[in-house]
């Protein structure tokens, strides 16, 4: 009864009907629940069991390159600069932890922070965060340096030209599978 009351406000609300309106035309519409976004569409276009596979990224530390898959599918790939002699970058799998817009940079030699949005960060504007020791991190960044991507020339973490970490930071979300290989 709640439910079905809940759905009425919302209609009434998004309709602008006045309530005496909104019920007799609530009498003669079904509402119907939707669990997502996929059952949405696959009612819609009468589409049965359509699957729609999870995202993960592959980093290959010898070509420079991130690809993001959909399941199998290579849907784009992406150079990188990856970690310099002393700072590799970790090979193994992993999950996207943190996503951040703006992040705050720590200098790991003098622990300076340098706040995002200001010119000096070295981050850019977007952080996809995949691995920590609990006290640095690896993640993905944009870099205020173009000319480093395809090379071995950060601190571990994975550079990429400022468009592209933005294009990747859109379409991946938290718990995203990370497999960096050599």
């Amino acid at each position: 009864m709640f439910k079905q009351l809940d759905k009425l406000l919302v209609f009434i609300c998004v309709s602008g009907l006045n309530f005496n309106s909104a019920m007799l035309l609530a009498s003669e519409i079904r509402l119907t629940s939707h669990t997502s976004t996929n059952n949405l569409v696959s009612q819609t276009n009468n589409i049965n069991n359509l699957i729609i596979q999870p995202l993960h990224l592959e980093i290959s530390i010898r070509n420079r390159r991130v690809t993001l898959y959909r399941g199998k599918t290579r849907i784009k790939s992406y150079p990188i600069a990856v970690g310099r002699q002393g700072w590799d970058s970790p090979i193994g799998t992993f999950r996207v932890r943190t996503m951040l817009e703006n992040p705050t940079w720590i200098n790991p030699f003098t622990g300076k922070a340098i706040a995002g949005g200001d010119p000096e960060n070295p981050l850019g504007k977007y952080w996809i965060g995949f691995w920590t020791n609990g006290k640095n991190w690896v993640g993905f960044h944009g870099t205020p340096n173009p000319d480093s991507v395809g090379k071995a020339a950060s601190h571990g973490c994975i550079r990429m030209y400022n468009n592209d970490v933005k294009e990747l930071f859109d379409q991946v979300s938290l718990g995203t599978p990370v497999t960096v290989v050599r």
